[in-house]
């Protein structure tokens, strides 16, 4: 069956409430619709949009995104969060995300479009090549978070 594909921001408890399931395919951490609705708002606060493709009212798949400028993109799109439920991988509709993501960037004189994805998602890697985009460089990460304490070492 072919479904045409409707595109909305969220914004509301329930729209939010309504896109978790989704979220949680990409983002299994999240564990409640709650935390999941009060970690959405913080980020809107700064500037995060989150961009639906529904089939009917039913959300299939999301993207996150937002504004950013710096000194070496000028002022860009950057997509945070990219999902499309595992039932409807591969039907296109991640495309149609990126592509109306892109629009978006464009109507608001973007430079350029950026995103990442981990190195050991090959798949997620070939989508991306499929779209367009070209790796330019590596994203770097360091946990800020306390380390947790350690038993003592146990000598026999």
């Amino acid at each position: 069956m072919i479904h045409s594909t409707a595109f909305q921001h969220l914004e509301g408890p329930a729209e939010l409430a309504a896109a978790f399931s989704v979220m949680q395919e990409l983002r299994p951490h999240l564990t409640t619709s709650d935390a999941f609705a009060r970690q959405v708002n913080r980020q809107f606060a700064q500037g995060y949009r989150l961009l639906a493709a529904n089939h009917g009212k039913a959300p299939v798949g999301l993207a996150g995104y937002r504004f950013v400028e710096n000194l070496i993109y000028g002022r860009f799109v950057y997509v945070d969060d990219l999902v499309v439920t595992s039932r409807l991988q591969r039907s296109g509709v991640g495309g149609e995300l990126l592509a109306q993501v892109r629009r978006i960037a464009q109507e608001a004189g973007c430079d350029h479009f950026v995103l990442d994805t981990g190195l050991h998602m090959a798949l997620a890697q070939r989508f991306y090549y499929r779209q367009g985009l070209l790796a330019k460089g590596m994203h770097f990460v360091e946990s800020l978070e306390p380390a947790l304490p350690t038993s003592p070492a146990r000598t026999r």
